[in-house]
């Protein structure tokens, strides 16, 4: 992320200089390991050669890895800001949390109140030995919820006490 008003042209060219700075300096590591294993000829000096061979190939690795990854969220970044755009000009919304929650329970009391309002219909239209029983306990579910949705609806006492800045 580029802080506002700079220009990304500056933060990439920076970085890339860092990663190519970085890079060349493993490629001469490697090439310094290369001609003195050549010039001594023993294992030891391969073995280096290997080794410095490893840690190029994992900061390339890194450094292409890295950039992709940082070119990724960069892309998304800008989608998610130019998405957000229009909302943020439409003026802003306060959203109350425990209002959202409320509703939410109120509208989980009123389903349990239609699918008993179902179970009664399909009570009464059965007429068997246990329809009276059903029916009194679906009747007693619809009493609970409403009562509960009742005492969601009633506002919150108000606190009181002494405030302490």
């Amino acid at each position: 992320m580029e802080p506002l008003g700079s220009s990304a042209k500056q933060g990439k060219k920076i970085s890339l200089n860092a990663s190519t700075l970085a890079m060349a300096v493993m490629v001469i590591v490697l090439l310094v390991a290369v001609v003195f294993a050549a010039n001594s000829n023993e294992i030891v000096g391969w073995f280096v050669v290997v080794i410095s061979a490893g840690w190029l190939l994992l900061a390339a690795f890194m450094m292409f890895g890295l950039k992709r990854g940082a070119d990724k969220i960069n892309n998304s970044l800008r989608e998610a800001t130019a998405a957000a755009t229009p909302r943020a000009q439409a003026g802003t919304v306060v959203v109350d949390e425990s209002t959202s929650q409320r509703d939410m329970k109120l509208d989980h009391s009123f389903k349990i109140v239609q699918v008993q309002a179902r179970v009664v219909s399909e009570q009464r239209a059965a007429n068997g030995p246990e329809s009276e029983a059903m029916i009194d306990r679906a009747l007693e579910t619809i009493q609970m919820t409403a009562a509960n949705a009742r005492d969601m609806i009633k506002p919150a006492k108000p606190m009181d006490g002494e405030i302490i800045d």
